[in-house]
């Protein structure tokens, strides 16, 4: 005779089980992929297939380790598709933004909990340049605690193999990677000084706050205005900064909310409540070392109701004669008029 009692107390503990698994499931996602929007779609197939293994009766020794599998797994599948898309993007690419502080209501502070520091979007950029099987072997081992076996096991190759992916991997991020020497009570000192000299528009004040190698990227995907290409300088990059500033002043209802972005300083630009950029600060070494300014409304719209940036450009010119885009050049164009994408490293 069939115990009726199974599925009420079953499947309340299978979904308890699920819930726990989504945020190591995400943080895994997420950091291979680099997209709120690839991860979440990973995530949620991961977590269907550990449901439907258990639902089926199978014998799982340990969920969070066949979750952990799966979802590397389709996630480096992603990955592979990805990258051939990501090599036709228009502009320079930059990994879609999380607030870590809680500012926005659609993020479950859950799903960075784990290993937050490894969020950043200087780490996720450098990342990008690995294959889908040295970034799963270097995320699985040091960042989530795999053993070389385990992640050998998870990626279905040699565990001599995995050590030499892991080894060349290392040593690639190590090279790239920035060191970051600066406290954060130091980095949100030095934030709420770049912030507040961007919004007076003070030149020299901003000057002295940025590396002298300073970055600034801007990722707009063709779909919204943004740089055609990185900017590097002190001066320019001041500059530049400036002129966003000094044009977006003159909206009324515009607003610079300071959040933690990826773990480090940036802030939310909104425009009569919408959404319109978020900003990630690099801080090194007590200066601002790189700006990052996401517009593509594809990667802002996790975080809430987007803002249009065409429009708003009109709003802009229509204000006056010589009115400049607060985010600058249009997308490189090809001779045929089409926007020439920006390949990434391999």
């Amino acid at each position: 005779m069939t115990d009726e009692r199974q599925p009420t107390t079953a499947v309340p503990e299978r979904e308890r089980l699920l819930a726990d698994l989504r945020p190591m499931a995400f943080g895994i996602a997420y950091r291979m992929l680099g997209s709120v929007t690839e991860a979440e779609d990973v995530v949620q197939e991961a977590l269907l297939r550990v449901h439907r293994s258990l639902e089926a009766g199978e014998q799982i020794a340990s969920p969070r380790a066949f979750t952990a599998t799966v979802t590397t797994r389709l996630a480096m599948d992603e990955l592979r598709s990805a990258r051939a898309r990501r090599e036709r993007y228009v502009g320079d690419w930059l990994p879609e933004p999380i607030l870590t502080d809680g500012h926005s209501a659609e993020m479950d502070p859950a799903r960075y909990a784990e290993t937050a520091d490894t969020l950043s979007m200087a780490l996720l950029v450098v990342l990008e340049s690995l294959s889908p099987e040295q970034r799963a072997v270097l995320l699985l081992h040091d960042v989530f605690g795999y053993s070389y076996g385990e992640v050998a096991a998870i990626v279905g190759k040699g565990e001599s193999n995995v050590r030499q992916l892991a080894v060349r991997a290392r040593r690639h991020v190590e090279d790239r990677r920035p060191r970051f020497t600066t406290t954060p009570e130091q980095q949100s000192e030095l934030a709420s000084r770049f912030f507040a000299a961007a919004r007076s528009g003070d030149l020299a004040g901003l000057e002295s706050l940025l590396a002298h190698d300073v970055e600034l990227v801007g990722d707009g995907g063709g779909k919204a205005p943004s740089l055609a290409r990185s900017q590097h300088g002190r001066s320019r990059v001041a500059h530049t900064l400036t002129n966003w500033l000094r044009v977006l002043r003159r909206l009324p209802d515009m607003e610079i909310r300071p959040v933690e972005v990826n773990g480090d300083p940036g802030a939310t630009f909104l425009v009569d409540g919408h959404l319109m950029a978020v900003w990630a600060l690099e801080i090194r070494d007590g200066q601002v070392a790189g700006v990052r300014a996401i517009v593509n409304p594809d990667k802002l719209a996790h975080l809430g109701p987007v803002g249009d940036a065409k429009a708003l450009i009109r709003r802009l010119g229509a204000s006056g004669p010589g009115a400049e885009s607060p985010v600058t050049e249009s997308p490189r164009l090809s001779a045929g008029g089409r926007p020439r994408p920006t390949r990434l490293p391999r």
